[in-house]
C-alpha cells in the first residue's frame, strides 16, 4: 500500500490525522483512546463541507478547563495553524519524558519522539540553543501533543510496508503573531524542517504548512517511508480540513490510498521489492555478533535479519548472515554491516517478495497490555500475541491462557473492519 498526501490547502498536523481518518475510519475510535492516555483531551472526527468539497475534520478539545470555558483549539483560532498565546511552555525533555515513560505501544512513542524531535531540533537551530533546552509555547499545549501522537498511532498502525509520497507544498505568505513574537511565514523552524521538499507557490497568502505537519514530513523522510509515488490502484481517498479559509481553494490535505499488489490485501499477498544482503562470518565471538545483529534489526527499512550455521574456508565453522531491506535503505545498511560486525565483504541482489497486510493491536487482560499482530490471510484475519507482551505470566500454561485470551480479544475488536 501506498499513501500519497495532496497538499491542496497545506500541511497540519490534525490535516494529516483528518485526512488519514476519512480514508480509514475503522481506526477512529483507537485512535481516540490512545490520545487520551497521553493528554488530557476529548477528540472526535467530524463531517466538513467547506461548499467544494466534502471530507473531515479532527476536532480536540482540552478537557482540563473548567465547566463553561470554551478552550476548543483549533489551528484558526491559534492564528495561522498553529501560533497563538497564553498557553506557557513546556520544555521539550519533559514532552520527551512523558512519552517514554506512558504505556503508548513501543511504535507509537519512537514514532511520536522522532517527530518531537525533529521539531525541537529545528528551533534549538532557529533559537540558537541546544535541542533539549528547546521550549515549546504553541506545539507543548495538549491539542497539539495530541496532534502528533494521533499522526504517529495512524503511521504506525499502516505498517512498516506503507509507503509515503507527497506533492509539491504550497509556500505561502505573510506573518503570524507568535508566542515569541511576530515571525514571518513560513516559520522559520517550518524552512528547516522542509529543507529538501518540493515548493510551489501557488499565490494564496496564509501559514500553508505548519511546524508540525512539516516535522510529521520530515520524519517520513528520515525514515525511509517518503519515496516517489508508484504507480498502483486507486483505492480509498480521505480529505483532511484545517479550520481556516483560503480564498476559493479547499484549505484541506487529501489521501490518496493506492494498492500497489497485483491483487486486494484479503485474497493475495502483496509484492514488494526487497534488498537482500549476505555475508559469512568466522571470526566474531556469538555474543558480540548478536549484539551487533539486534542493532541491525533495529535500523530503520530492515525487514529481518536471520543467521544460520555453515562452513567456511578451509573448514571453518562460520554463520552466514541474511538480511531484508527496502530498496532505499540499502546503502546506510549496508555501512552498519561493516560497523557492526567483522565481515570485510558482501553481496546484494534484489528479489520480489510477498507479505501479506499486517497491523498490529493493543489490548487489556485483566489489567495487562498485550500488543497482537493481526494478518489478513485469504479469507480470514489472524492474530498472534507478542511474546514479550505475554511473557510477564507465570508457567506455561498462565502464559498460553493469556496469549489465547489477548489473541481473541483482537480478533473480537477488528471483526468489523
Amino acid at each position: 500500500m501506498h499513501i500519497h498526501l495532496d497538499a491542496i490547502g497545506g500541511v497540519a498536523g490534525d490535516m494529516f490525522t483528518a485526512a488519514l481518518l476519512d480514508a480509514f475510519p475503522q481506526h477512529a475510535e483507537a485512535l481516540s483512546e490512545c490520545v487520551r492516555r497521553l493528554a488530557p483531551v476529548s477528540c472526535s472526527l467530524q463531517r466538513h463541507d467547506d461548499g467544494i468539497l466534502t471530507g473531515s475534520r479532527f476536532d480536540v478539545v482540552d478537557t482540563t478547563v473548567s465547566a463553561g470555558h470554551d478552550h476548543h483549539h483549533t489551528h484558526d483560532q491559534k492564528h495561522g495553524h498553529e501560533h497563538g498565546h497564553g498557553h506557557g511552555h513546556t520544555h521539550w525533555s519533559h514532552i520527551r519524558a512523558r512519552l517514554s515513560g506512558s504505556d503508548l505501544e513501543p511504535a507509537v512513542t519512537g514514532i511520536a519522539i522522532g517527530i518531537f524531535g525533529r521539531l525541537a531540533e529545528a528551533e534549538g537551530r532557529v533559537h540558537g540553543v541546544p535541542a533539549d533546552e528547546v521550549a515549546f509555547h504553541e506545539v507543548g499545549a495538549a491539542d497539539s501533543i495530541a496532534d502528533i501522537v494521533a499522526a504517529s498511532w495512524l503511521i504506525a498502525r499502516l505498517g512498516e510496508e506503507t509507503g509515503w509520497s507527497v506533492s509539491a507544498l504550497p509556500l505561502g505568505s505573510g506573518r503570524v503573531r507568535t508566542a515569541h513574537g511576530i515571525m514571518p511565514v513560513p516559520a522559520p523552524a517550518t524552512t528547516i524542517l522542509l529543507e529538501g521538499f518540493e515548493i510551489v507557490d501557488d499565490g494564496v497568502a496564509g501559514e500553508r504548512v505548519t511546524p508540525t505537519g512539516a516535522a510529521i514530513l520530515a520524519w517520513l523522510a528520515d525514515s525511509g517511508r517518503l519515496r516517489s509515488r508508484p504507480s498502483g490502484r486507486m483505492g480509498a481517498t480521505g480529505i483532511g480540513f484545517g479550520t481556516r479559509r483560503l480564498p476559493g481553494l479547499s484549505n484541506c490535505l487529501r489521501a490518496l490510498v493506492l494498492q500497489t499488489g497485483a491483487t486486494e490485501r484479503d485474497t493475495a499477498a502483496a509484492h514488494r521489492l526487497l534488498a537482500v544482503i549476505g555475508f559469512e562470518i568466522d571470526d566474531q565471538s556469538g555474543e558480540d555478533l548478536a549484539t551487533g545483529l539486534d542493532r541491525l534489526r533495529d535500523l530503520p527499512g530492515v525487514h529481518d535479519v536471520v543467521q544460520w550455521p555453515t562452513i567456511g574456508k578451509k573448514g571453518r565453522l562460520a554463520v552466514h548472515v541474511q538480511v531484508l531491506v527496502v530498496p532505499d535503505r540499502l546503502d546506510d545498511v549496508v555501512a552498519a554491516c561493516f560497523t557492526e560486525t567483522t565481515t570485510i565483504g558482501l553481496r546484494t541482489h534484489m528479489v520480489e517478495g510477498r507479505a501479506l497486510h499486517r497491523s498490529l493491536s493493543q489490548v487489556s487482560v485483566d489489567g495487562l497490555p498485550v500488543q497482537v499482530k493481526l494478518v489478513d490471510r485469504p479469507g480470514q484475519r489472524t492474530g498472534k500475541a507478542e511474546a514479550d507482551h505475554v511473557g510477564t505470566a507465570l508457567g506455561h500454561a498462565g502464559r498460553q491462557a493469556l496469549r489465547r485470551r489477548a489473541e481473541q480479544a483482537a480478533s473480537g475488536e477488528n471483526d468489523g473492519r
